[in-house]
């Protein structure tokens, strides 16, 4: 089971595997956020581990995740842009920010690949950091926020459903 895996990552790497889950999200650990902020949730909620450290780790690594991803757009735009250009999560993100611009800042954050492309593609586009910071960050404060909420009072019945589907 899903919270079971989580446990004996905790007890060999310490609360630090909900940070490197997080933050390691751009570079295609195969981890899904979502699951991982539920267990996290369901497990604080139980007593087993630590809420506030645990939401701690979990929003510091959404953030440093999104700042590199920015930073990285920023300081290697073109020739990133260029490597890019075809991937189809990357256009995605492109055209999402066009389209709805702050909204899309805000929007996508919530939305799985997307809230690790969209702030490459911000950094690309040359958004201001402080225009950023503010819009990213008070999302990535929504999401977390909301997903480990959800996970304390909805997350029980959600892993039993997982779990009867095997995964």
């Amino acid at each position: 089971m899903i919270s079971n895996t989580i446990l004996e990552l905790l007890h060999q790497y310490g609360y630090l595997i909900f940070y490197f889950a997080f933050s390691l999200g751009p570079f295609g650990i195969p981890i899904p956020n979502e699951i991982t902020i539920i267990s996290g949730a369901i497990l604080s909620h139980t007593g087993v581990i630590n809420s506030c450290i645990t939401y701690f780790c979990i929003l510091t690594g959404l953030l440093t995740a999104i700042t590199f991803a920015y930073f990285a757009g920023k300081l290697f735009g073109p020739k990133i842009k260029h490597k890019f250009q075809h991937n189809k999560h990357f256009v995605k993100a492109e055209l999402i920010l066009n389209k709805s611009g702050n909204w899309a800042m805000c929007i996508g954050l919530f939305i799985p690949i997307v809230r690790y492309v969209l702030p490459l593609v911000i950094g690309l586009s040359g958004v201001q950091y402080q225009k950023f910071a503010l819009i990213s960050y008070s999302s990535a404060l929504l999401w977390t926020i909301t997903y480990f909420t959800a996970g304390i009072y909805f997350g029980t019945p959600i892993l039993s459903i997982l779990h009867l589907l095997q995964f």
